[in-house]
Order: structure tokens, then sequence, then C-alpha cells
């Protein structure tokens, strides 16, 4: 794997993760003004999901580079397997919590999960891998 490629991918995870820190604070104002500590509550955990998520999302594709095709499909595929169980028995949890506002939560989520895909995007559009291996 290439210099550039690591790169890439500590770009993405480095990013991620600054960006679900700033959806927690804009978040949690904002979900502190519409729904009191309940909100704030809810957006912080929507953007810690979206952190360790889309980190694990990164991480897997990084390792999962280092190894052969059948190797990297498999730990991909072996990766979303754990996050979609993973999330969705946090998502049962939390459906049961009085301390879980469900707008906030969801909208967090879904501005932090559309950021994450966009910041993804825009570094792997300007990553400079080489095609030609040494």
């Amino acid at each position: 794997m290439s210099k550039a490629s690591n790169d890439m991918f500590r770009r993405v995870v480095i990013l991620g993760i600054a960006l679900s820190g700033g959806i927690a604070l804009l978040g949690g104002l904002i979900g502190f003004f519409v729904a009191g500590t309940n909100g704030l509550v809810s957006a912080l955990i929507g953007a810690s999901l979206t952190a360790v998520f889309g980190t694990l999302t990164a991480l897997s594709v990084w390792f999962g580079s280092k190894l052969p095709l059948g190797g990297f499909f498999g730990l991909v595929l072996g990766g979303w397997l754990v996050k979609i169980i993973g999330f969705s028995f946090v998502i049962a949890a939390l459906t049961e919590a009085t301390f879980i506002n469900g707008p906030v939560l969801f909208f967090t989520l879904v501005a932090a999960i559309f950021g994450t895909l966009a910041v993804d995007t825009v570094v792997v559009l300007k990553a400079r891998i080489p095609v030609i291996g040494d």
C-alpha cells in the first residue's frame, strides 16, 4: 500500500471524527434549545454513533486493502455485518430509553451521516494515488 493511500485513509478518519465532533457541538446546542437536556444527550449520542461507525468503515477498508482480494471482501463484508447488527442493537436499546428525543437523534444522525459521506467523497476525489504501483 502506498503512502498516498495511507494518508488518504488517515485523513478520512481524522476529518470524519472532526466533523462528528462539530455536529455534536452544533447538534447538542440546537438539541438543548429544542428539547432541553434530552435533546443535548440525543445529539451527542447521534454524533458519537456516526463517529464510531464511520471510523469502523474506514478502518475496515484500510486494513482490508492490505489483504488479498478475498480477504478484502471478507473483512469489509464482516465489518458491514458487525456494524448493521451493532447499530440495530443500539437503536433497539435507545427506543426504550426515556432520555432520548427521537427527532433530535434522527436529524443528528442524518446530518452526521451525510456529512461524513461528503468528507469521504471529497478526500477520495482529491487524493493523489498513483495508478501504477512500484
